[in-house]
Order: structure tokens, then sequence, then C-alpha cells
């Protein structure tokens, strides 16, 4: 160790991971929304705190990250292992700007996300769902259709009131989502409030068939209803409106995909129809253009042979 380390060393000694991570979750805490920093929070007290949580920083001068990394991924799937190397790097940047010290954290090997076959419906199947949500008297039934004809996440659709539906423009305005967030290990909370980014507040058109069913039942609730309930207060939480989409899809003999295939579904044919990228990836609410294109754009065999037919 050089005195230009041993220095570093004799700074981090007293001070400890948990201590640093208090101070950057008050640093983070006017700079993110509420949902972030309860995730962030609940990354801190569920797996670094436990991991490091009495560790002096100087502890992390020598430490091998990536071995860390490694134990994760023996348990926890690819996105939440990746979630918390995100914070621990975030927390020791922060680390490394107030105490002027280096954690090496260039060295530190991000997991590896494994992308999964995109799961839709085929039309038969959308058929299917949307004759049985139309047809099924159950005014929760109309959040699966406006999944299917907007792609709408089910957070935003659980808050969706109908002071956001503007029939006379025939637009849906998405501005808030509904999310229950973990406060502690054994403890949450539902939240309401403003999508995670810009461009995901957005107006959506609302197709032919979607238009009628909503025009129908449109005047026996308040504006300030929740949709799916028909009532000023009572609202439903994701995790109950999932059952909800589980009992359609038994009733129809549809195989079980999860709620968020509905959105897939919806994207995959807008492109279908010949949709530019850019307005989907409107409607979606994406941050960036090329998250519509990496999910969303793969040309078939068949079309890359057709077109080189043509050399």
């Amino acid at each position: 160790m050089n005195i230009f380390e041993k220095g570093m060393s004799i700074r981090l000694w007293g001070i400890k991971f948990k201590k640093l991570t208090d101070n950057w979750l008050l640093y983070k805490k006017h700079q993110i929304k509420e949902s972030t920093y309860l995730n962030y929070n609940y990354i801190i007290n569920t797996y670094l705190n436990k991991k490091f949580g009495n560790k002096r920083l100087n502890y992390f001068l020598n430490y091998d990250m990536n071995e860390f990394i490694d134990s994760l991924e023996s348990s926890l799937s690819d996105k939440t292992v990746r979630d918390i190397v995100l914070v621990l790097k975030s927390i020791l940047k922060f680390a490394e700007r107030k105490y002027s010290t280096n954690f090496k954290l260039d060295l530190i090997t991000m997991p590896t996300s494994h992308k999964s076959e995109l799961q839709v419906f085929n039309e038969k199947e959308i058929k299917k769902i949307e004759k049985s949500c139309i047809n099924s008297g159950d005014i929760r039934s109309i959040g699966i259709l406006i999944s299917i004809f907007t792609g709408m996440r089910i957070g935003e659709i659980c808050a969706l009131k109908w002071e956001n539906i503007d029939l006379s423009k025939r637009l849906i305005n998405v501005t808030h989502t509904l999310q229950r967030v973990y406060i502690e290990k054994n403890k949450t909370k539902i939240i309401i409030t403003p999508p995670k980014t810009k461009t995901s507040e957005r107006k959506i058109p609302i197709p032919q068939i979607l238009y009628d069913e909503l025009k129908k039942i449109s005047s026996n609730y308040s504006k300030e209803a929740y949709v799916l309930t028909g009532d000023e207060e009572k609202y439903i939480e994701p995790r109950s409106f999932q059952y909800v989409y589980k009992k359609v899809l038994d009733n129809c003999n549809v195989k079980y995909r999860n709620f968020h295939c509905l959105r897939h579904t919806f994207a995959t044919r807008c492109i279908r129809v010949g949709m530019d990228i850019k307005s989907l990836s409107e409607v979606l609410g994406h941050a960036d253009v090329n998250i519509t294109l990496n999910r969303y754009v793969h040309s078939s065999y068949d079309c890359k042979k057709k077109f080189m037919e043509k050399l």
C-alpha cells in the first residue's frame, strides 16, 4: 500500500457503510420520485446493509465486488441483481466524491441481462379475450380492453379516472400510475404518482372498438371515479387486478401469459399494421425510441430474404 492509499484508508476508517447509505438517501431524496426513493431504501435495507452495514469504508478499497455479485446471482433474478449493483455503485460513487477516494468501480462487472423471447397473444386469442371482456358485465374487464387497444401499463390503468378519458376528442390522458411499494421488508403501501418519466405522461388515441365500449358506460360514473371501480375513493391495485385478468383468460380458455404481454401484443400489432416507430414509442410512453426499436422491431428471415432477392 503506497502513502496515498494509506492516507485514504485512514480517512475512511471511521466511516461505516450504514452511515454512508443514510447520507446518500438524504442526498437523493429531493431529486427522485417517492416510489424510486422507497425502492432504493428497500434495496439498501434488504441486501446492502445486511451484507456491508457495519463495514468501514476502507473495507471496499480491496474488496472484490464481483464475488458479492456472484452470490446474488445464485438466488435472485438478473433484473434484481442489476438493480442492487446499480444502487451500490451509485452509493460508492457518492463516497468517492465526498471523500476524494477511488474504489475502482470500473472493475465491477455488471450482470448480463438475458433477454427472453417476447411473449404475445395471437389474433385468435385476442379476439376471444375481447369478446369475453365485452360480454362479462364486470366493469373491471374494461381495463383489459384498454390495455389491448392502448398498450397502457397495469399501474397506469389502475390509476385511470374517467376525467382522464376525453370521449369528445377520442383520447386517454395518461397522467398517473398506481403501485404497491416496499417500505420495509414485510411492509408495503400503495402510492399514486405521476409516471416515472415525462414521456410516460401522454395522450393516446382511442380506437373504435374501445371507444364504443367506453361510450356505453361512461354516463354511469362521475368524472372523479376510478375507471376500474366506478368509485371516487376505491381503487384496485395491480396485484388484485391481475386476478381479474387471470379469471378472464380462464373463462375464454386462453393460455396464461402475464398482464404485460397485452402491452407487447399491442405493440406487435401496431407494427404489423404499419405504425411508424416514433409514433409507437410515444403511444407506449418510452423514454427513447431505441427502446421500442430494440424490443419490438425484429425482421423475420422471410422478410430479409425477400429484400435480398432484389439485389
